[in-house]
């Protein structure tokens, strides 16, 4: 497992703290993910005093790696303001930075992120940009400083999984010693299993088990397919064939 600008995260699972039914439900689910890394937007430490102070005693309880993002931020500016804000309540140098550039999609504006994750990396975050799975944008904001990528799987809440697998294997080999996390779409297990097959370090997902029927349960069952997925990469899988290769071998076989 590659670690994220020098953290290397017990499970390669991270997790988001919008949409659960209650707290309660949220620390459950946290707990039965073993999830490592909790992302947090801004917004939830907005307006009411209390319950920010509230929701953000939940979220230090769950001891794990805070991702403060910049979610809803459509401008440079935007994102850049709302980074420096998060840098100072939550006290760390991470940021999951997102220039959302398309409304219908949530399609990231690759130019604008790209500008942004060059300001912040000057600056001293440590940046993790939501983006495609473009190789030239990719190439971009490797070179504007960031370490680590985020491409989406497909558009945000959408739980329509990996739409571009072509695109992102591309990606993958690519880019091998770069760090990479599944980001946004992923709707189920397999999906989740499917992108740690393909080599990605990690996966980030929130509304599959927020809004699931059992969030709990389903937190649990994304835990076991991050470890299968990750473990059948790691095994080295046979290659797909076109034809049929029998299992049982002929020699030693009886002539009747």
């Amino acid at each position: 497992m590659k670690d994220f600008y020098g953290f290397k995260p017990k499970s390669q699972l991270m997790l988001g703290t919008a949409q659960y039914p209650s707290p309660s439900i949220l620390v459950s689910s946290f707990k039965k993910s073993n999830a490592s890394v909790a992302t947090v937007s801004l917004r939830r430490e907005s307006g009411n005093i209390n319950s920010g102070n509230s929701f953000w005693s939940i979220i230090k309880d769950l001891n794990v790696k805070i991702l403060p993002n910049t979610a809803g931020c459509h401008t440079v500016k935007e994102a850049v303001t709302t980074a420096h804000m998060a840098r100072e309540i939550f006290n760390t140098k991470w940021i999951k930075l997102e220039v959302i550039g398309e409304e219908d999609t949530l399609q990231p504006d690759v130019f604008g992120l790209v500008e942004a994750a060059k300001i912040l990396s000057e600056e001293g975050f440590e940046v993790f940009p939501y983006t495609t799975e473009d190789l030239v944008v990719a190439d971009k904001l490797l070179k504007s400083g960031c370490k680590v990528l985020m491409p989406w799987g497909s558009p945000i809440g959408s739980g329509q999984g990996l739409n571009n697998i072509f695109g992102l294997k591309a990606l993958r080999s690519h880019f091998p010693d770069i760090p990479m996390i599944i980001d946004a779409g992923i709707g189920l297990p397999s999906h989740a299993t499917r992108a740690m097959e393909m080599g990605f370090d990690a996966v980030l997902l929130n509304t599959a088990v927020a809004k699931a029927g059992n969030p709990i349960m389903m937190a649990e069952a994304f835990s076991h397919a991050i470890v299968a997925g990750a473990l059948g990469y790691q095994s080295d899988p046979m290659e797909p064939r076109d034809m049929a290769n029998p299992s049982t071998p002929i020699i030693g076989k009886a002539f009747l």
